[in-house]
């Protein structure tokens, strides 16, 4: 209850991070999709409640429980015999009593905790946006920055190459990136898709 109390404190005068979470939130800037399968210890971990809370929140509520559990088990004990158990025995009961404990007072507390939102986007989400030339001219083998806008608004710069290799793309056009490679995207020019029969 004193480690709790001392959280507490931390918490209340900014050292700590409420804000904190148990879980790690990647975001992977990778050519192919990839899909993680949870192992044990992402199970045991859901099990337990972390990641519905942030870390610090679950601790915090891990201790309150334990600490509650065991002054409840000693006092009723004491009250039954006349004497409180052995603090290892009663510390051993309060754990096992305290963790599925914890994990049921989680989920409902995680549910109304205000979630941590994330504007963060892959690099091939870009792809298929307009964006507009702002440096240079880009030829095949010479790229040049472009600004394009992803889908929360923010402003990415890039590399951008024709997508034909005659074409040439100039400060100031629109263009479509259609590809990427590496680092460097690919566009055609807005006016060109316009232009031809099967343009968007």
């Amino acid at each position: 209850m004193a480690v709790m109390l001392l959280l507490g404190l931390v918490q209340l005068f900014g050292i700590g991070d409420w804000g904190g979470e148990a879980g790690a939130d990647i975001a992977a800037d990778t050519d192919g999709a990839y899909a993680v399968e949870p192992g044990f210890m992402e199970g045991l971990l859901a099990l337990l409640g972390l990641g519905r809370v942030p870390l610090t929140i679950w601790l915090a509520l891990l201790l309150l429980v334990f600490s509650g559990s065991g002054l409840s088990l000693q006092l009723f004990c004491e009250s039954l015999t006349g004497a409180p158990l052995h603090p290892w025995l009663a510390a051993t009961i309060a754990t096992a009593a305290s963790l599925p404990m914890t994990s049921l007072l989680a989920r409902p507390l995680g549910a109304i905790l205000p979630k941590d939102h994330t504007t963060a986007v892959t690099t091939d989400s870009l792809v298929g946006r307009r964006a507009e030339i702002t440096d240079g001219v880009a030829r095949a083998g010479s790229p040049a920055r472009a600004r394009v806008h992803d889908v929360h608004g923010q402003a990415h710069h890039v590399m951008v190459e024709p997508h034909e290799a005659s074409s040439e793309l100039r400060a100031g056009e629109e263009v479509l990136l259609v590809r990427r490679e590496d680092n460097r995207f690919f566009a055609t020019a807005l006016a060109e898709r316009r232009l031809s029969p099967t343009g968007i």
